[in-house]
């Protein structure tokens, strides 16, 4: 079995990132990859402006230990200004340019205003509360490279050098396919023998917060034909296909076969708890990901193992999530494979969900995310694990 760290090199080794792209308005570009770096036209403040509410003059027209100037003028943010009169000072506004002439600027709170004059008891440094020009963002500058999945924060920063637009990758078409006779659709009663296909609504739901465009194929039968015609409209139709269920040795689980008959398998199996039997190869030239059919391992599998590969498919930049060290609330002994653990945030550290089971789905509910304990590693109460959130995979 290989090693969780050494199947994620394999499949980010595999991917193949989309490269078509679509100019989308910035209000819509929320999620999505930058698929080019953006150099700013223009600087950022455009020009020289006021840092405060205050008057603006000219600091050699006082001597160090302050005076009156008269005010010649009132420049509210959004007015071009005029010229600074010789002598003088304007009333100005946080925001407002500088006018030529003015290099200073005085908080309001610390002069007093009087008979159409300012009396600046206090003579601040030259230069004082005044943002250059360029002071955030320089023309022709880089502001971003591609691969970033864009947040309000780049959204914000793009629309700060006046770009109404901006140029994306596609987003990832996956396939998302079902595999069990077992698997009734939420709605439905349930025979004996019978359970609710949750595995479609979580991966479902993980592609649509990852930006990615969900396929959703239904369930396919446990008969090798079923399985293969399955897979091969997937195939025509997405990006990467991705399965649940059905990856196993049982006498029912086709789907490793089927995939090996259409294209090819590189890799079955993997150490770790939960999610061991998990496939990844082709059908055709399409990728394909064949997780486990058990509701905890497929959502763990899709975290830690097809996420960084699909990330790395959509051309994302950051395709690992951040972990930090956290004290163990408990003690448990190791295990051959590398554990992923659902647990939640207490003050004495992390608690453990009593009860592990590739099964139990609400486990993940209750949890504030995954901490690993590495193989053959015994965990004692105030050990550290690496812990990642929920919110680390998004």
């Amino acid at each position: 079995m290989m090693r969780p760290d050494d199947a994620i090199r394999l499949l980010v080794d595999h991917a193949r990132p989309v490269e078509s792209t679509e100019s989308v308005p910035l209000k819509d570009a929320l999620g999505r990859i930058l698929a080019g770096p953006v150099i700013s036209g223009v600087d950022v403040p455009p020009a020289d402006n006021s840092a405060m509410d205050g008057y603006a003059f000219r600091h050699g027209d006082l001597p160090p230990s302050g005076g009156r100037l008269p005010v010649s003028g009132r420049i509210p943010a959004g007015q071009a200004p005029g010229d600074l009169a010789p002598g003088s000072a304007v009333r100005i506004f946080t925001g407002a340019e500088i006018p030529a002439g003015a290099d200073t600027v005085v908080m309001q709170e610390h002069c007093r205003s009087e008979d159409g004059a300012v009396f600046i008891e206090t003579l601040p440094p030259r230069g004082a509360h005044i943002r250059p020009r360029g002071q955030d963002i320089r023309r022709d500058q880089e502001l971003l490279s591609a691969g970033p999945r864009l947040r309000a924060q780049e959204l914000g920063l793009l629309a700060s050098v006046g770009l109404g637009e901006v140029t994306v990758r596609r987003r990832l078409r996956v396939a998302v396919v079902s595999n069990g006779d077992e698997l009734v659709e939420p709605g439905h009663p349930l025979a004996r023998g019978q359970i609710y296909n949750s595995n479609r609504y979580l991966l479902t739901g993980l592609l649509r917060d990852w930006g990615f465009e969900p396929m959703d194929l239904g369930i396919a039968r446990d008969e090798p034909k079923a399985i293969a015609e399955a897979l091969s409209g997937a195939a025509s139709l997405a990006d990467v296909i991705l399965s649940s269920g059905g990856v196993s040795v049982g006498e029912e689980d086709h789907v490793k076969a089927v995939v090996e008959s259409l294209g090819g398998l590189d890799l079955w199996k993997i150490a770790m708890k939960p999610g061991k039997p998990l496939a990844f190869g082709r059908v055709g030239d399409t990728p394909f990901l064949g997780l486990p059919g058990n509701p905890a391992s497929a959502l763990v599998t899709a975290l830690v193992i097809a996420r960084p590969f699909l990330f790395a498919c959509q051309g994302r930049a950051d395709t690992l999530p951040a972990s930090v060290p956290m004290p163990a609330a408990f003690d448990r002994p190791g295990g051959s494979r590398q554990e992923y653990l659902r647990v939640r945030i207490r003050p004495r550290g992390l608690e453990l969900h009593p009860n592990q089971s590739s099964g139990v789905l609400l486990s993940s509910s209750w949890g504030d995310g995954l901490a690993v304990q590495p193989p053959d590693r015994d965990v004692r109460a105030g050990d550290a694990l690496d812990f990642c959130s929920w919110a680390a995979y998004r």
